[in-house]
């Protein structure tokens, strides 16, 4: 027996296991399924959604503006003329989620062809071969939508998205539209860039990388803290729109006292109440 012969299935073997660890080539996708899709990384694949969780436009109360900016930009989008990606930061359960996939169904219903792509946050990595298959489909336009994006100390899968937003040779497919939501205005901890200010020779420069990620985004829009009248004007249209039977006066009071066990106003607690209200009431939503 020769050495060919002692280290070939050696060889075999450790080309398999390399085989197995490499991601799946990248083959055409097909979007006739669905409007909406879950982008799977380990498979190079888009998972159909055939109906997509969220809430009308009409029960987005408290944030008029804000909801106005990122419809209107969509719209462009979905016409096929300039739009710009948007971060949308801010409070917690101020519909920032929602508002994204009330404008994509908003704008799919004026000009139609618009399709919705989420990405995982721990598949950000892997967004330029999400963005490879989508411009493949042009002339299909789209969002793609990450919820909840941050960054932590040692993270640096950031640099693929500040690739594919506004730098690298090649850039944001045409088609292709960016929307992220996020409690952190610069998609990282306040205290990381406290810390690295205070110990790096020239502060500026130590940050402005992390930091320019947020720059990249056209739109900054800004979600803060419900007023008792918004909160109160998200409860009444929940109950209005459900058809719940109950007393202004009483679902004030019952409201109010609600988002104080809570701690917060926000659109969440208000669509937490009215679950509640509707239960107690025997409504079905």
């Amino acid at each position: 027996m020769n050495d060919a012969d002692t280290y070939l299935p050696l060889l075999e073997r450790i080309a398999d296991a390399l085989e197995r660890l490499s991601p799946p080539p990248l083959r055409a996708a097909s979007f006739d399924a669905a409007d909406a899709f879950i982008w799977q990384a380990e498979s190079n694949s888009f998972e159909a959604v055939p109906e997509v969780s969220g809430v009308p436009l009409k029960l987005l109360k408290g944030i008029d503006r804000t909801a106005g900016i990122l419809i209107d930009n969509t719209r462009l989008f979905a016409a096929g003329l300039p739009a710009n990606n948007a971060l949308l930061w801010g409070s917690r359960g101020m519909g920032k989620s929602s508002l994204v996939k009330a404008a994509h169904a908003d704008a799919r219903a004026v000009s139609g062809g618009l399709k919705l792509i989420e990405i995982h946050r721990e598949d950000i990595a892997s967004l330029p071969r999400c963005l490879s298959l989508l411009k493949a489909a042009a002339p299909l336009r789209f969002i793609v939508f990450c919820d909840d994006l941050s960054f932590d100390h040692d993270d640096t899968s950031y640099k693929s998205l500040k690739a594919v937003l506004d730098g690298g040779i090649e850039g944001r497919p045409k088609n292709v539209l960016f929307y992220a939501t996020s409690n952190r205005r610069h998609l990282m901890p306040r205290d990381m860039i406290d810390n690295e200010r205070a110990t790096a020779i020239n502060p500026g420069e130590a940050t402005e990388e992390k930091v320019s990620l947020s720059d990249r985004f056209g739109l900054w829009l800004g979600f803060h803290n419900a007023s008792q009248d918004d909160y109160l004007a998200m409860v009444r249209a929940y109950v209005e729109y459900f058809g719940i039977a109950v007393e202004d006066k009483e679902l004030e009071r019952d409201a109010l006292e609600w988002a104080t066990t809570r701690g917060a106003r926000s659109g969440r607690v208000a669509w937490q109440y009215v679950q509640d209200l509707a239960g107690r009431t025997k409504t079905s939503i």
